[in-house]
């Protein structure tokens, strides 16, 4: 019976690739065994009744072996040693099948060649070493965030299979299949890093075609490219490609970029500025001064500088010393001496 099992395996394995080896296995050990237990048994044995024997097959074909029929002669229980046999090759064929075919939809998802199927999420096209795993980092600290990277074919594999937040697509960015395995169609924002500027232009025409109402972010090196990027979406936001933070803030939160450009632009409706507490301040508390600042000059205060360095937006009850440093926006320079004297 061995001999008979091992010459039928390797006939199998030519003929049945796959999953229709261990099937057509199982198949010959029944219908063998079957044959062979009706001669072996004693006529009339409720073994061998068709009601029965698929029931013993199965039970000892999985080592479980319930006892509620079992062969009475010695040729029924050579016969039953072949369907343990028969079982156990039978089920390491299931396994082997089993373990190979879930390694190999890993290996896909790893070489980023599968459809994902995802909604609302975040793509980001375009990898750079070092850069990008910074702006992931950033994108998956809001909790339940999912991210799909695209990567062109250079990038062989993942390059970060440790994080469970994201899923990874390589091809050409500028393809409508890129498109589709990564679901830009379905994600709330899609932030293009491309190699260069006229790949960021090229990508942003592609997700744009894909999804003309996604959230789109778009680094460029050039700031002069952010009109011919608004040809392609007005509602595009375009950052500084040295400034990757952001990026992934302006993923986060929509609109953010706009407003760090008008705190930089000189000339701006709102721009930055600071000015020291005098000796003398009636004010004695960030809150204090915040208030006197909105109300008295429509302008809003930032943070402080004290000798404990810099405070962000501080506590209101956070006291506010002789000689520490006020950060504000206002549309334009206070006039220091009347803005010391009413604060």
């Amino acid at each position: 019976m061995p001999f008979f099992l091992h010459r039928l395996l390797r006939f199998a394995r030519i003929r049945l690739p796959g999953w229709r080896l261990p099937l057509a296995v199982a198949l010959a050990v029944f219908l063998t065994s079957w044959g062979l237990m009706a001669l072996a048994e004693p006529a009339g044995s409720e073994l061998v009744a068709p009601g029965n024997y698929w029931w013993y097959f199965v039970v000892t074909a999985a080592t479980v072996g319930y006892g509620d029929f079992f062969p009475e002669t010695l040729a029924g229980h050579a016969v039953g040693a072949y369907v343990i046999v028969g079982g156990i090759v039978t089920l390491t064929l299931l396994f082997t099948e089993l373990a190979t075919a879930l390694q190999n939809a890993r290996g896909k998802r790893l070489r980023g060649v599968v459809a994902l199927d995802l909604r609302d999420h975040v793509v980001v096209l375009g990898y750079t070493a070092g850069r990008t795993e910074r702006i992931v980092a950033e994108l998956t600290v809001e909790p339940g965030t999912q991210v799909v990277l695209c990567a062109h074919d250079d990038v062989p594999g993942n390059p970060m299979p440790e994080q469970p937040a994201v899923s990874f697509v390589r091809g050409d960015l500028t393809r409508a299949d890129v498109m589709e395995r990564a679901c830009v169609a379905r994600a709330r924002t899609a932030v293009i890093d491309g190699r260069d500027d006229n790949e960021t232009l090229a990508i942003a025409v592609a997700v744009d075609h894909a999804n003309p109402g996604v959230h789109m972010v778009a680094a460029v090196r050039d700031l002069s490219r952010r009109e011919t990027l608004r040809y392609v979406n007005p509602g595009v936001q375009v950052v500084q490609w040295h400034m990757p933070f952001l990026l992934s803030e302006e993923a986060a939160d929509p609109g953010l970029t706009q407003v760090y450009n008008e705190l930089m632009t000189a000339g701006g409706h709102g721009n930055t500025y600071s000015v020291p507490v005098p000796a003398g301040c009636r004010h004695r508390s960030f809150g204090d001064v915040q208030t006197a600042f909105g109300r008295e000059h429509g302008a809003t205060v930032l943070a402080i500088r004290t000798g404990e360095g810099l405070l962000v937006s501080p506590a209101w009850d956070t006291p506010l010393p002789e000689g520490a440093t006020l950060y504000y926006v206002a549309a334009s320079r206070l006039d220091p001496a009347r803005l010391l004297q009413r604060a």
